[in-house]
Order: C-alpha cells, then structure tokens, then sequence
C-alpha cells in the first residue's frame, strides 16, 4: 500500500518494513526508529538517542527527544518540538511551533510553522503551510478506534491512534485540518481552511 503513495518507500531504510501497513509503522515508531539508530553510517552524531547528521541545523530552542534520527541536510528551527520516535529521511524543514510526534518524513518534505503532524507518514516534497494539522486522535467518539473509508473499502486500523499516509508532492493549506485515519494521493492539493475527513462514523 504505501509504495503506491510514497515512491521511495522500497529504496529507504525503512524499505525492510515495505509490507507494513501504515499504521503499523507509526504505532511501532519507536522501536523502528531505535533499531535504524543501530545501522546509521559515518556522518551521524548520536547522543541520547538523536542521531543528527553533520549537515543538518538544529536550532537553539528546538525540542528533539529520542529515539529520532535526522537525516541530510534537514533544518529544525527554534521552538519545534520532535517526540515519540521520528525519523527525518533528507533536506526536510520543521519551521518554528511545529510539532512532529512518532512519524515518518521524507525527503525535501516541509512543515512550515504551527503545524501538529501526529502518527503519520509524509511522502517526499510534502508541504504544509502554516497552522495547517494532521490529526491523530479521534476525541468526539465514544469509541477512538480509527477506521476509515479508502476507494470504496472500509480499513479497520486497530489503533486508537494515527495520522494520515500523506503520497509524494501533495500540498497542505493553511489552517486546514485532516482528521485521524486519512490517506491522501501524490500531489494532492488540500484548500485553505478545509477538513479532510475519511472516517467511518459510529452509526
């Protein structure tokens, strides 16, 4: 499922995992990210679980918590907040305020500022602009198991928590909000203050 929405999943580090579904991934995050700790090469710095590699900028004032790895050429500015197990694969940006917690991001893919990405992972050149969330708990149910409709198909996830599947090049408006339990296809264009909402109600 995820090759066909992510191009470079097969060839990542995280190509091991290529019969996942994506939910698996995000619930397993941290210990998938802790055990890609033990197979970095040369070029990484490691340090309470971080691995940061040398030509990436970490900010003074960001919050990156291990386990997390970040990969070539990322930048994390000031007052970005990295949790529960992420991994960063090249040139991706975390702009100030945002919030990325265990997920998977792919090359060049940016979060532009005040942006929450929970449980989910981004395919390469993702943007999302400003305020713009994926959300990854279903608060108004009685019930938060996520389950959700995808090309005619009901998935029953088994978890309580995950994001979104976000495919290659696809684009997130300001201030719009895609709601837990999403897959979005390459270069999908999400408005300006518009909900993303694939969910199977509780009936």
């Amino acid at each position: 499922m995820i090759d066909e929405y992510i191009a470079g999943f097969g060839s990542s580090a995280l190509g091991e995992f290529a019969e996942s579904m994506p939910w698996e991934l995000t619930l397993g995050a941290v210990g998938i990210v802790e055990r890609l700790l033990g197979g970095l090469r040369d070029g990484y710095a490691i340090a309470d679980g971080v691995a940061v590699h040398c030509t990436s900028t970490i900010e003074g004032g960001a919050v990156v918590k291990g386990p997390a790895i970040v990969g070539p050429g990322c930048f994390i500015a000031a007052g970005a907040y990295v949790r529960g197990g992420c991994w960063l694969e090249a040139n991706c940006i975390l702009g100030p305020g945002a919030e990325l917690k265990s997920s998977f991001v792919f090359t060049g893919s940016k979060l532009a500022h005040f942006n929450f990405v929970g449980d989910s992972l981004l395919g390469s050149g993702v943007n999302l602009e400003a305020g713009s969330i994926i959300a990854n708990y279903r608060n108004e149910l009685v019930r938060p198991m996520i389950s959700f409709f995808h090309k005619g198909t009901r998935l029953e996830t088994g978890v309580e928590k995950f994001g979104a599947l976000v495919g290659d090049r696809t684009r997130i408006g300001a201030n719009a909000v895609v709601a837990p339990g999403a897959i979005l296809a390459p270069a999908m264009v999400v408005k300006r203050l518009s909900l993303i909402d694939q969910a199977v109600g509780e009936g």
